[in-house]
């Protein structure tokens, strides 16, 4: 069982722009940063072993890709071996972690706040709500898988959208059509600053493909943080949660 108590007089808000939520989140993540990276490994080790059993060759496949040269008429990648079945594991694998960075935004607020940090705090969302981040997953999922395969642009336009809803999933106990409808009405009647700390929160999580691709590891999880930030933003500093053992 979980009780809300209320938020105490600690801890940083941003102001409502997207220069004022971004400069938040990397002080947040600064403090954190150890957490994200423990997210990714358990992330890395669940890829590495869904490649085991599926069979799937990515070297291969990447390979595959660059000497078509642009060309994909003739690149069948559904025929690729294994690829199908990666797919589909790795879909629940991304499932099954969602409540691992619902834990990091929750160390997220126990930094802002100067409450104790413990690891057990990262898989506080198999615990709470973990039902609703399920659905809330496969909901959000959809809608960006959706959005990706329209030429991939739109995916940019429609994740604002969704933004506080992993916050609002943790901190209010929503279900998840709530924080989905509430992650959207916010969203909308702000969408300007939501679009460019989105676009920005995305950039800055996807550099580390720069420094060979180890470094997104340390750079992924940003994006998590940049939630967190644009919760206290729009709807306050959050409520602590506090679990009795």
């Amino acid at each position: 069982m979980s009780e809300f108590n209320e938020f105490d007089q600690q801890g940083s808000v941003p102001n409502k722009d997207t220069g004022s939520i971004i400069s938040h989140a990397f002080e947040m993540y600064k403090g954190v940063f150890l957490y994200a990276v423990a997210a990714m490994v358990v992330y890395i080790i669940g890829g590495v072993l869904i490649q085991s059993i599926s069979g799937f060759n990515s070297a291969g496949f990447a390979e595959g890709i660059k000497d078509a040269g642009g060309d994909f008429s003739n690149f069948h990648y559904w025929n690729a071996p294994g690829f199908s079945l990666y797919i589909t594991l790795s879909g629940l694998l991304g499932l099954l972690l969602a409540p691992l960075y619902v834990g990091l935004i929750y160390i997220v607020n126990k930094y802002n706040t100067k409450n104790p940090i413990e690891f057990s705090d990262l898989f506080i969302g198999y615990r709470q709500n973990f039902v609703n981040i399920l659905i809330y997953s496969i909901l959000s999922g959809l809608i960006s898988t959706v959005a990706m395969w329209l030429c991939f642009i739109p995916f940019f336009f429609v994740y604002p959208l969704l933004m506080l809803g992993y916050p609002i999933l943790l901190f209010e106990n929503a279900t998840a059509v709530e924080a989905l409808g509430k992650s959207y009405n916010i969203a909308k009647q702000n969408y300007g600053t939501f679009l460019g700390t989105t676009v920005l929160g995305l950039l800055i999580s996807a550099c580390g493909i720069i420094l060979c691709g180890i470094g997104l590891i340390i750079t992924a999880p940003f994006i998590m943080v940049v939630m967190y930030s644009a919760y206290c933003a729009f709807l306050g500093k959050p409520r602590q949660i506090m679990f009795n053992k």
